[in-house]
């Protein structure tokens, strides 16, 4: 059996496009809920208890720089290694190599904590890599937050390089629309 392509992936898991770039579809909403009292005050309201998502990322496309207020638990699936960026509130920078090939330094699962400004892209030779992403407290887009260039520059010019590299010229709207569907 041959590997699937990134598109037929994308066709059969009813991939949408993400607006951090990539694809993904939401796999996993728990019903139970957090209420908001319980939280801690960075979240205006209840979450669910976890949530989960497929993303797939194609060789030439990235995952802009965002941040969340949730812990990530990214879980490598199929296709080849993808690198996470990760810029800490005091300004450190760390990768993780996401994927099969433990021998140079890649694993199959990744943390990426809440607060931390992260993007990924795919670093294997191969066409894309497909994860899926676990959030606790669930994930909301009014805890999503799409980094702007100049300003994450401003704040950390010492990774002025990466962040150019991962992040688009423009921010745009969070939400998919219906124009966001799989290619032909």
């Amino acid at each position: 059996m041959t590997a699937p392509t990134a598109i037929e992936l994308i066709r059969k898991l009813e991939l949408l496009r993400h607006p951090e770039g990539g694809w993904y579809r939401e796999t996993y909403r728990s019903e139970e809920t957090i209420p908001a009292a319980a939280l801690p005050d960075r979240f205006s309201g209840d979450r669910s208890f976890c949530t989960a998502i497929y993303f797939l990322l194609e060789k030439g496309d990235f995952s802009a720089f965002h941040r969340i207020k949730s812990d990530e638990l990214w879980h490598f699936h199929s296709g080849t290694t993808l690198t996470i960026h990760m810029l800490s509130q005091d300004g450190s920078y760390q990768t993780h190599r996401l994927g099969a090939d433990l021998d140079a330094g890649a694993s199959f699962q990744a943390v990426v904590p809440a607060g931390f400004w992260f993007g990924a892209e795919v670093t294997g030779n191969g066409g894309y890599a497909l994860v899926s992403c676990t959030v606790s407290p669930g994930f909301d887009f009014a805890d999503f937050e799409m980094a702007d260039r100049d300003d994450l520059i401003r704040q950390l010019p010492s990774h002025t390089g990466i962040i150019r590299q991962l992040t688009r010229e423009s921010v745009t709207h969070v939400k998919t629309t219906a124009n966001d569907t799989v290619p032909t």
